[in-house]
């Protein structure tokens, strides 16, 4: 499977294209928001999210049947950004269950600021 393809697919918002890496009764589970998606689902929430989306794949590693990444998406128009790290299980060619953790990006917490601990990764 390429990963940057689907990537790719994901952020473009092309149910059609994002259809093509799923098993028919694969499952999509966004755990910071106590949700479980089936395959049509997944695309209506992918699909139908507002805006216009880019990103970057930061992060690729695979284990046998599992593949994990770590994507920056951001709206185009720079109002939102979010890390999320997908955890791909993969049969066949094709994607059987995907869990995600979505945060979205920002400063440290004002508490952690004023302790001065922690330094800036970017």
């Amino acid at each position: 499977m390429d990963i940057y393809a689907f990537w790719k697919a994901i952020l473009d918002q092309n149910a059609q294209e994002i259809r093509k890496y799923f098993h028919p009764d694969a499952r999509v589970t966004w755990h910071c928001t106590n949700e479980r998606f089936t395959l049509d689902e997944f695309l209506i929430a992918n699909c139908e999210y507002p805006g216009d989306w880019e990103g970057t794949v930061e992060r690729v590693e695979r284990l046998r049947d599992l593949i994990i990444t770590v994507t920056n998406v951001r709206a185009r128009d720079q109002s939102l950004s979010c890390h999320v790290t997908s955890f791909i299980k993969i049969r066949g060619d094709r994607i059987a269950s995907m869990e995600e953790y979505w945060a979205d990006d920002g400063p440290a917490p004002r508490w952690r600021l004023e302790k001065h601990i922690g330094t800036p990764v970017h």
